[in-house]
């Protein structure tokens, strides 16, 4: 079956004022299904791609061509895109924020996440990740790489993203990503990022104990 563009989990005026609806519709209308139709598109082309799941094609992604790398990223990172973010924000809670102090606290967390997403040299994505360990660490990828990709830099459990190419912000924040990073947090779903640490570290005792 081919990829299908996934719903966003909320109305797309539900981010506003820090993302707004028109960025919203363009955004997943437009850009989120370019990438899953090309994606599809790549996938029809290697019978040795059929019936696999995206995380399982990222796992090979060194061996695919532009076609597949580019879109399949895209089609990832924006789903995990809309669901790390929700309307009235919060705070972590509970292990992660626990791991978020051994950090050294949120505002440094946000302080270095806005300076990897603000200094990523054309479009890409900031991450934050947890390590085989739990310990997290902020990243930036370019394009729509990811830490999931087997030729990944930095690899890891993705915990939070954001998207920083110039569609994601620009008919907001015209050219001031800063303010863009910054406003970010207002949306930022840390109930769900508390989940995907909690699986991390279940996959990290499950390994240590084979």
């Amino acid at each position: 079956m081919p990829f299908e563009l996934p719903p966003l989990p909320y109305g797309y005026d539900a981010l506003e004022p820090t993302i707004n609806e028109e960025t919203m519709k363009l955004h997943h209308d437009k850009h989120h299904k370019s990438y899953t139709d090309k994606l599809n598109e790549g996938v029809a082309k290697d019978p040795a791609l059929e019936g696999k799941t995206i995380e399982e094609i990222l796992a090979v992604i060194s061996s695919q061509p532009p076609l597949v790398r580019n879109n399949g990223g895209g089609f990832w990172n924006h789903d995990f895109f809309w669901k790390i973010m929700k309307a009235g924000g919060g705070e972590p809670s509970g292990a992660l924020a626990e791991a978020v102090e051994t950090y050294g606290g949120l505002d440094k967390l946000k302080e270095d996440f806005n300076g990897k997403g603000a200094g990523q040299f054309g479009s890409g994505w900031a991450w934050v990740i947890a390590d085989g360990d739990g310990v997290l660490k902020v990243i930036s990828t370019p394009n729509q790489d990811n830490p999931l990709m087997d030729d990944a830099k930095d690899k890891g459990a993705p915990i939070l993203a954001n998207d920083v190419w110039e569609h994601a912000y620009y008919l907001t924040y015209r050219n001031d990503r800063a303010a863009y990073l910054k406003a970010w947090w207002d949306v930022v779903n840390w109930e769900e990022a508390g989940r995907l640490y909690d699986a991390a570290l279940a996959d990290t005792r499950e390994t240590e104990a084979v």
